[in-house]
């Protein structure tokens, strides 16, 4: 039986689903809900330009927003890696 996690997770068994693949709660939390409120990813990402054409500097201090450790020794590849797993 799904557990209940409250009202800010609309689709509970999506939640699960995504929380045992090893996705952070936040993430799990987002795909559910846009999954509960029928919202169909039309392609990735937004209106930002992929990862790939932002300078090293700038992927660093996006990975220091969100608390990637170890950012400083990365290099392009690994920052945009680890910025796309977070």
């Amino acid at each position: 039986m799904t557990k209940d996690h409250g009202s800010s997770i609309k689709d509970d068994d999506t939640y699960e689903e995504l929380r045992k693949q090893g996705e952070s709660k936040e993430k799990a939390a987002r795909i559910a809900n846009a999954k509960a409120a029928g919202d169909k990813p039309s392609k990735a990402g937004g209106k930002a330009p992929p990862y790939e054409e932002w300078t090293v500097d700038d992927l660093q201090d996006r990975a220091a927003e969100i608390g990637i450790e170890g950012r400083s020794n990365m290099n392009k590849d690994a920052l945009i890696e680890a910025l796309r797993r977070h």
